[in-house]
């Protein structure tokens, strides 16, 4: 199977974690940013990520791939049972984190962006929606304040380091994503249990973290 992807992306890091945590083999594809034909020859629309499946057939949305690939051996991992108050963090988390991320994601160096083209195709579509780049990176350090304090919250909601809430589930594929994205921003202050499980799900996931390139 062949899975597309943007290395940036919260959306492909669901997809890929359910190949990592069940050592299962897949091709990574990662698009160019500015490739709008490939997904759209794929299945119809610009977005990923896409999984290609063995007999060519192609399929999107994020929790769909992962339903799919995890059921697809009829020994599915994630049977754990959900967290209302791990939801209620999140959703009250990506209110504002993207403001934190997405100015560093445009200049980060990512595969995705292997053009200059590609990185500004990045850059003026989401500066369109979040408004100015700049500006948004002059609220740092109020938002890396939120987002650490929101972080001892957090602390408080995780069970074990291999499972948010001790056994695998969907709360752990839509959580991770998220925490993997805010490795890129510097300063970020992290509690010892949301660290521990954040480097734990790289490890059992088999996704790098990005705070070698945090900005």
């Amino acid at each position: 199977m062949k899975l597309y992807i943007y290395e940036h992306c919260p959306f492909c890091v669901k997809a890929r974690m359910i190949f990592g945590l069940k050592n299962l083999p897949v091709e990574l594809i990662v698009l160019s940013n500015d490739d709008e034909e490939t997904p759209r020859r794929l299945i119809g629309q610009k977005m990923v990520p896409i999984l290609q499946k063995a007999d060519g057939s192609a399929m999107a949305e994020s929790m769909d791939i992962v339903h799919f690939v995890d059921n697809s051996d009829g020994q599915p991992l994630l049977t754990g049972g959900t967290n209302a108050a791990i939801a209620d963090w999140l959703r009250r988390v990506n209110g504002y984190v993207y403001k934190l991320i997405t100015p560093r994601v445009a200049e980060a160096p990512f595969a995705e962006f292997d053009t200059p083209e590609a990185r500004a195709y990045f850059k003026n579509k989401k500066e369109a929606t979040m408004g100015d780049f700049s500006e948004l990176k002059s609220h740092s350090a109020g938002l890396i304040k939120n987002i650490s304090d929101d972080l001892r919250q957090l602390d408080k909601l995780i069970v074990q380091p291999n499972a948010v809430n001790g056994e695998l589930s969907e709360d752990d594929i839509n959580l991770f994503p998220l925490l993997r994205s805010l490795t890129l921003v510097a300063g970020v202050n992290y509690p010892s249990r949301v660290a521990e499980y954040r480097d734990n799900m790289a490890k059992q996931t088999q996704i790098n973290l990005l705070s070698s390139i945090a900005q």
